[in-house]
């Protein structure tokens, strides 16, 4: 695998989104039935507008409250981060992996000509990368012993 593209036909291009008004109580149970940790925020058009995280929301309940209301009841656009970083599905794996180390992202959001085309995970990149390495030391192994 070379790119982002790659993973994406590999692994498929379903993306689980909701809405900026979804409660977060819905959210995070459509996470748990999808066995997911991150969900896309998108508006009626499917534009992309936020990311919901596990992360997002374990921050959001051990800052303090002014409220007292509680965060499950709040909407995903209140606890969401709005600011996504995203690749191209023309980008190198070693790209992805150096970005998602050096922000600490563990989803990226895959954008084709404007639109959501998928999204990767860390543990998507660290697989392609796992399996190219040992693709590599396969090749290198019958080299050898084709050699000696």
């Amino acid at each position: 695998m070379d790119n982002v593209k790659d993973i994406l036909n590999h692994k498929g291009n379903q993306v689980w989104t909701v809405q900026p008004d979804t409660k977060v109580n819905d959210a995070l149970q459509l996470m748990a039935d999808k066995n997911v940790g991150a969900l896309l925020v998108v508006d009626d058009k499917k534009n992309l507008k936020g990311i919901f995280s596990e992360r997002d929301y374990a921050r959001f309940t051990v800052s303090p409250d002014k409220n007292g209301d509680c965060p499950s009841n709040y909407p995903v656009q209140k606890l969401m981060t709005s600011e996504v970083i995203y690749v191209t599905d023309d980008k190198s794996i070693d790209y992805c992996m150096g970005l998602m180390t050096n922000r600490r992202l563990r989803h990226l959001p895959v954008m084709k000509d404007g639109k959501l085309a998928g999204m990767i995970s860390i543990g998507d990149v660290v697989k392609a990368i796992l399996s190219e390495k040992n693709f590599i030391i396969e090749q290198m192994e019958h080299y050898i012993w084709d050699n000696t």
